[in-house]
């Protein structure tokens, strides 16, 4: 709103708003932030902390990790890589490289888990499965599988 970027170690908002074509991401400084108009009320938002993204690091070619794979599923949107979404963004969250920031129910009564990219402050939502434990075992292997080198 204000047309000036944040600064390392700058207080900000993330505001997520439900439209027709989808979640809109508002990124708002502290002083935009009270200046805001409080007539529309955010689906979901938070206050971080902006540290700017180190260079990023040579990745080797061929070899698809956890993050490439649940931003090609995040993509598709394919209901069958539901189970696949969840477990990897799970296995992120443990390696600190997404931070859940909010949980919510959404409209139909479905748990919608809210993350943040800790690097690039990318949003992943995530609708939870409902994964029983016998089926845990199972898609965690599906996604080792596609995750293991050619």
């Amino acid at each position: 709103m204000t047309g000036e970027p944040f600064q390392d170690g700058e207080y900000f908002y993330t505001l997520l708003f439900h439209e027709k074509e989808g979640l809109r991401r508002e990124d708002l400084s502290e002083a935009a932030w009270k200046a805001r108009d409080n007539s529309r009320e955010p689906f979901s938002f938070w206050r971080s902390k902006f540290e700017p993204p180190p260079p990023p690091s040579p990745e080797p070619l061929g070899k698809q990790t956890a993050e490439d794979l649940l931003r090609q599923y995040m993509q598709e949107g394919d209901s069958q890589h539901a189970s696949a979404r969840y477990i990897l963004a799970l296995m992120l969250e443990r390696k600190r490289l997404l931070k859940q920031v909010e949980a919510r129910t959404g409209d139909s009564g479905e748990r919608i888990l809210i993350y943040e990219h800790v690097k690039t402050g990318e949003v992943f939502v995530v609708p939870e499965p409902e994964l029983h434990l016998d089926q845990i075992e199972k898609v965690q292997m599906e996604v080792s599988s596609l995750l293991m080198p050619n």
